[in-house]
């Protein structure tokens, strides 16, 4: 059984641009071990790219460091780059069990297993569904780029274009002892970047995700700054996309 947070959903109604908020779909896979995964998107190309904007964690944790009972983002900052986005084909992706929530979700699905297979596989399983076997630009931010960047490596039946991550977690195991936290013992990681046209936009004053990180994660290659941004004060900024 899911459970669909419709207050949340209905207050996204509204917002103009390249996605509509209220347009909200659940995708629901066969496979009994794979997550539900709740997407908004606008295609009208059969032929041009997909751009996928991947969401990051939510809200995993209060403001006690505590696991919260429902991870839903209450930031519309990867809806408002997904409703900004004027290209053909445009689709905004949550998380698992962000929006909708079956009877797997509980706690370690948003903290410690939040890049486990099952969320990698779920995830990938929602993009092919939009994808439609169209190449994809995958966007992920924060969590979001290190899901994005596992998909790449372990779903090469997807046709990944560009990957481009935005104040993104890139190796999860030296973020977590970078801040002395428990390690994601239930999840997977990144050991190297894929080898794929590549985009990192890293916020300069980011506190969640330190430039000093991101730095030595792509020894300075392909990032861009944004210049007075935190975490979670990052305007809506105009990608790079490749031709």
């Amino acid at each position: 059984m899911q459970k669909v947070f419709l207050a949340f959903i209905i207050a996204l109604a509204g917002c103009a641009g390249g996605i509509k908020y209220d347009d909200m779909t659940i995708l629901t896979p066969t496979e009994p071990d794979l997550y539900a995964v709740a997407t908004i998107q606008k295609t009208s190309s059969s032929s041009a790219p997909v751009h996928i904007y991947i969401e990051g964690d939510g809200r995993a944790f209060n403001n006690r460091g505590r696991a919260t009972y429902n991870p839903t983002p209450h930031s519309y900052f990867m809806r408002d780059m997904a409703a900004a986005d004027t290209s053909p084909n445009v689709a905004y992706v949550a998380r698992p069990c962000q929006f909708v929530m079956d009877d797997k979700c509980s706690a370690s699905d948003w903290t410690d297993g939040r890049f486990s297979k099952q969320m990698v596989d779920s995830m990938a399983y929602a993009i092919k569904t939009i994808a439609q076997n169209r190449p994809v630009v995958l966007i992920g931010y924060s969590g979001g780029a290190m899901i994005s960047g596992l998909i790449i490596q372990n779903h090469h039946d997807i046709d990944v274009k560009q990957w481009i991550t935005i104040a993104g977690v890139l190796n999860h195991a030296d973020w977590t002892d970078f801040f002395g936290d428990a390690p994601l013992k239930r999840s997977l990681n990144l050991n190297t970047l894929p080898h794929i046209s590549q985009i990192h936009y890293v916020a300069e004053n980011d506190k969640i995700v330190p430039p000093q990180l991101s730095y030595k994660w792509t020894a300075g290659n392909n990032v861009i700054t944004i210049p007075d941004a935190g975490h979670s004060s990052i305007p809506v900024i105009k990608l790079e996309f490749k031709d």
